[in-house]
């Protein structure tokens, strides 16, 4: 919820002191929420809601800066190399965490790792991280002069076709890879114990197993399928103006098939299941750099932290926030309705995930659609934002990119 604050700001102020401010409030809640005690839980529920404003200002402002030092091929790569560590970062989130546990005997030291980790990316942010003018990648290194209100800005993105699909994109997106992340494991371990290889929590101690496996498969997927879609976007744009979002398109289709083979599959063997989750998480991956790529080609440089922060705050009302609620109501509701003596535990969280192919199906169109109109979009990105334009020198790559885009035959 505070994102859209953090975008206003972004647009307006020094990023670098926005950002570390962010942080440093996710730096003390994430600590501070590992020495709550069990009486206290509303307080650990708050404090680990209060982590979600180092997201806020973090992912709203970083990849705008991004965006303010490179162009084309350049950005692309760098995006890559930024967006590979959601990924990466979530699945040893499951290694360390099941790992730190285990070893201490208290799930409390499992949140006691990442501030650590956060206090040297805070002292790196502060000391190395360059604050570019505005637009300087596009501008021949000025900064865009341009201002507008908070209003005007809302009515440019919802205007901006590509942009709202594209977020609806995302959404679907975040809606899958929240179920995902918050019931696999458990999915997993259910199956195991449906199969008579696992026994039920309440007889021995749940095996971290799943989360071990989960966190690798997240880990390699999440690299793979980042390098695979950025390769694929480099090879594809020149020839396809539109390719970004039908790579997301094709992600988000193809994984379908995988989910819906996975969440099957499960009942009688394991392994198998492993294998299509990958493959899903793949190609779900394909998308991460190639979003915050379009979004930095369609919308201009004054506006795209604020573009961040309402995608980022739409994305996880309807997408990540509820989805793993949605998927446990709808697995509880299956298991009541049933009145035979059959566990229903496994069986009814299987059905349940069958919601998640139908988002993906809405996802692949959303980004069919946002295919329609992205070069025109990022054409009226590319014009010379209001303002002072520079008064010498040659002619700038912001130009450049401008005529090509003139030049490109619409899809």
């Amino acid at each position: 919820m505070t994102a859209p604050l953090f975008g206003y700001l972004g647009d307006r102020y020094n990023r670098i002191y926005i950002m570390a401010g962010g942080l440093s409030v996710w730096l003390v809640t994430a600590t501070a929420s590992s020495f709550v005690t069990e009486s206290y839980f509303w307080l650990l529920a708050l404090l680990r809601g209060l982590v979600g404003i180092g997201e806020a200002s973090y992912s709203t402002i970083a990849p705008t800066i991004i965006g303010d030092l490179f162009t084309g091929v350049q950005r692309t790569i760098m995006i890559s190399a930024f967006y590979i560590f959601i990924p990466v970062g979530s699945g040893l989130g499951y290694i360390s965490g099941s790992s730190i546990a285990s070893l201490t005997g208290d799930w409390h030291w499992s949140l006691r790792i990442t501030p650590i980790f956060g206090l040297a990316g805070l002292i790196a942010l502060v000391l190395l991280c360059p604050n570019p003018p505005r637009g300087a990648a596009e501008n021949n290194g000025h900064e865009v002069q341009e201002r507008s209100s908070y209003l005007e800005d809302v009515k440019y993105l919802l205007n901006n076709k590509s942009y709202v699909w594209s977020t609806l994109g995302v959404t679907a997106m975040a809606f899958l890879t929240g179920a995902l992340a918050f019931w696999m494991p458990t999915f997993l371990f259910r199956a195991r114990v449906s199969q008579g290889l696992s026994q039920p929590c309440s007889k021995a101690p749940c095996s971290s197993t799943d989360s071990y496996i989960f966190g690798a498969v997240t880990v390699v997927s999440g690299i793979v399928g980042v390098c695979l879609g950025t390769g694929l976007s480099r090879c594809l744009k020149d020839k396809v103006p539109n390719a970004d979002p039908l790579i997301c398109a094709g992600g988000m289709l193809g994984s379908v098939p995988c989910l819906f083979i996975s969440i099957f599959v499960a009942a009688v063997n394991i392994p198998a299941t492993y294998v299509f989750t990958f493959t899903a998480e793949v190609l779900l991956s394909l998308n991460w750099s190639l979003l915050a790529d379009i979004l930095l080609y369609v919308v201009v440089p004054t506006r795209r932290a604020t573009a961040e922060a309402l995608q980022i705050t739409f994305c996880h009302l309807l997408g990540d926030a509820g989805s793993p609620y949605l998927i446990g109501t709808i697995s509880d509701a299956i298991s009541r309705s049933k009145q035979s003596s059959i566990d229903w535990s496994f069986p009814s969280l299987q059905y349940s995930f069958l919601l998640c192919p139908f988002v993906g199906i809405l996802g692949g169109m959303f980004f069919l659609m946002a295919a329609l109109y992205i070069n025109n979009d990022r054409k009226a990105a590319l014009q010379m934002p209001e303002g002072d334009p520079p008064q010498q020198g040659p002619a700038t790559h912001y130009s450049v990119e401008l005529n090509n885009a003139q030049n490109t035959p619409n899809s």
